[in-house]
């Protein structure tokens, strides 16, 4: 009872009926069809899948093989929402994580004698890119895309997959004529403009800034949309726009995810979004904002499947920011505050990122021994990760050791060894230049800005200026970098330049927080210059309240759907009746389903310390009243029994399959202020009682 009928790829992904979609793009794609409407709904899978909206594409495509069961090209949909941009290059295809996209694949393939020649390329295309023993997956997906075009040249849907997936692959030019050749008769296709601005983002950024002012407008209902132009914007130093849109992305992934219940465990578009805020934020001096963001993600839901129940998903993403501010801000003594970063005692690279910021924020407070003790358990930490590598020019080891190579050189610097110092610093720099990265990065700053403010302590100021110069290469219009440069050149007795750079600050940071400190030593110089922007491109200015229209930026509980059910004596019930208490509302499907039962035995054993956590268990399911008062499998076990007849709370909760009619197992936490904390629907009830008492006591704890 609760699983598909069509077997165990349909059991997870979305069982709820699909809604049409405004605001994603225009892809038409058409397909052989048993079912006219079939066809639109098609398009808003083909659409979504543009921007990388997997679940919500999943969604469309199974509601097309409700009105279509024989439909080959939704069979093919569901496989690519698998096999994607992301993971096509994965040397093999574990059935644990794609084994329900292998069967959607093979079920396309068994019945492509129903469709066109043109459709049935395409599903031959992800078949051989897919099987098994396949070293090059995206070259073979290509080559099978590029013979497509060739048969079909005027197929706009081939030429705008072909140059995604050969991103990366040749000249991002020739990839472009591609593109262009979709845009010249769809100019405002969002899958075209998607892959220009990932085929430009790091080799060229400053070519994608063309397809960064149409996306958004072509997919304005779709945070991927609004998101991808960040990327570019913040690597061309154009810092104001790329906050706009990532703050517009996740606020659009936010009323997204509070319309339709989902928390951040169950999307990974908005923990990204939020993290790139963060460091969009920190650039623009607004500290105050990255950390409340930061914060937030790491105060968000955990799911045992998702994440661990330690650190992981959302609160991995707000641990990252968090780190990154507090060291790029210098916040030393909150770095050092128990429990101001929750670090996970299990994660052996956590316990890296712990003795990094723990080292740095005793240099910073001074304390030489402590910091001096901080390194020698940073070696040996990186050292037990590094270990099993065994591979000095592995990347991931590389940037291990420029975190070392950091804390090495500011430690030896502030005991007088200068040379070792500086050329541990140097050494850091070229290996941060070479091997760190990441959208967005870890690295709270770029090394050869530090080794600029060394030289610049000292005096050296043309050295400071050489390093400062690099930096402003490697992140442009870095205000930490534009601060150090207006006071070298000051210093230097080149007050021309100390103006430029002084007014090039006052711009970027012309929305920062009071008195950081960056920004108050130039200010003290008495340039009085007036704010200059040096971009690529005018833009506007973030100003974040202009976005509050699209609601709020940060992830908060959303207020639980209404509940309008009736006790076993007949009497109604909502949740306003357990008003300052936590529920623990469990969605079952009679007494008799077997797994149904022993959940709620499972739950009836530790009823005492759910009481303990101040929650109350309500089970609700489709019997009558009547039924439940008079069940002897229920009577033993003493749980509040509820009544939903026609379904109606199950849907409002999500915990009803519409594709094929049938309930579904549902556990659902809300706080004692009504708002859904913790969720899980699915086939199968969740019966990890461990997890949902240290949830509650993370819940209880948070209203404190």
């Amino acid at each position: 009872m609760g699983h598909s009928r069509h077997g165990s790829a349909f059991d997870s992904g979305m069982r709820t009926r699909p809604w049409e979609m405004k605001g994603i793009g225009n892809a038409p794609f058409p397909i052989t069809t048993r079912n006219p409407e079939v066809q639109k709904w098609f398009n808003q899978g083909n659409a979504l899948l543009h921007s990388f909206w997997f679940e919500e594409a999943e969604r469309s495509f199974r509601w097309c093989l409700k009105l279509d069961p024989g439909c080959a090209m939704a069979y093919w949909g569901l496989a690519r929402c698998g096999f994607n941009w992301f993971t096509m290059a994965f040397p093999e295809f574990d059935e644990k994580g794609f084994g329900r996209y292998k069967t959607f694949l093979r079920e396309a393939v068994r019945i492509k004698g129903r469709v066109s020649e043109r459709e049935r390329l395409y599903i031959e295309a992800w078949e051989r890119a897919t099987a098994p023993g396949i070293t090059e997956r995206p070259k073979v997906l290509v080559t099978q895309l590029q013979n497509l075009i060739i048969r079909f040249p005027d197929d706009l849907e081939a030429k705008a997959l072909l140059a995604l997936f050969n991103i990366g692959q040749g000249s991002a030019l020739a990839n472009q004529l591609v593109i262009n050749e979709v845009l010249a008769k769809s100019p405002m296709h969002p899958g075209a403009h998607h892959a220009a601005i990932h085929n430009w983002d790091g080799v060229a950024s400053e070519q994608g800034i063309a397809s960064c002012e149409k996306y958004g407008r072509a997919a304005p209902a779709v945070g991927h949309a609004l998101h991808m132009p960040g990327h570019i914007y913040s690597k061309i130093g154009m810092w104001h726009e790329a906050a706009i849109a990532m703050d517009s992305a996740t606020r659009m992934e936010l009323r997204y995810m509070n319309d339709r219940l989902a928390l951040p465990f169950e999307t990974w578009n908005y923990p990204h979004n939020r993290n790139y805020l963060c460091y969009i934020q920190e650039q623009l001096g607004m500290a105050e904002a990255a950390l409340q963001g930061a914060r937030d993600l790491v105060a968000a839901p955990r799911d045992p499947e998702f994440n661990s129940v330690e650190i992981g998903g959302a609160a991995t993403e707000g641990q990252i920011a968090l780190i990154r501010a507090l060291i790029k801000f210098e916040r030393w003594k909150e770095i050092l505050t128990p429990g101001v970063i929750p670090w996970s005692p299990n994660d052996p690279l956590g316990k890296v990122l712990q003795s990094f910021s723990e080292t740095l924020a005793h240099h910073g407070l001074g304390n030489k021994q402590e910091a001096t003790e901080g390194l020698e358990l940073l070696k040996k930490r990186i050292g037990f990760v590094t270990g099993p590598i065994n591979d000095p020019s592995n990347e991931f080891v590389q940037t291990l050791m420029m975190l070392q190579n950091t804390a090495e050189g500011l430690i030896d610097l502030a005991n007088g060894n200068i040379e070792s110092g500086q050329k541990a610093l140097r050494l850091a720099a070229e290996r941060d230049a070479q091997y760190v990265g990441g959208d967005p990065p870890m690295n709270p700053w770029r090394i050869i800005r530090l080794l600029g403010d060394d030289y610049r302590a000292r005096g050296d100021y043309p050295r400071a200026i050489e390093c400062y110069t690099q930096a402003l290469k490697e992140e442009p219009n870095d205000a930490f970098t534009l601060s150090g440069l207006a006071l070298a050149h000051h210093a230097a007795g080149d007050l021309e330049k100390a103006k430029v750079y002084a007014g090039r600050l006052e711009y970027v940071w012309s929305q920062a927080d009071p008195q950081l400190r960056w920004l108050e030593e130039v200010r003290k110089l008495g340039l009085k210059v007036k704010p200059i922007a040096e971009t690529p491109r005018p833009e506007r200015v973030y100003r974040p309240q202009n976005l509050d229209r699209l609601g709020p930026m940060n992830w908060q509980p959303f207020a639980a759907p209404s509940l309008q059910v009736r006790d076993v004596n007949g009497k109604p019930v909502t949740l306003k009746d357990y008003s300052g208490k936590n529920v623990l509302l469990v969605f079952f499907l009679g007494d008799t389903c077997v797994h149904c039962v022993g959940q709620l035995k499972s739950i009836h054993d530790r009823m005492s310390e759910f009481q303990a956590q101040n929650t109350v268990v309500l089970a609700v399911c489709s019997s009558s009243p009547e039924s439940l008062k008079s069940s002897t499998t229920l009577e033993e076990v003493k749980i509040t029994y509820l009544s939903d007849t026609a379904h109606e709370n199950a849907r409002r909760f999500s915990s009803y399959d519409d594709f094929e009619e049938m309930e579904l197992h549902s556990t659902i936490l809300i706080d004692s202020q009504g708002r859904v904390r913790w969720k899980r629907t699915g086939g199968d009830p969740f019966m990890n009682m461990g997890f949902l008492l240290n949830e509650l006591k993370r819940i209880n704890d948070s209203q404190k």
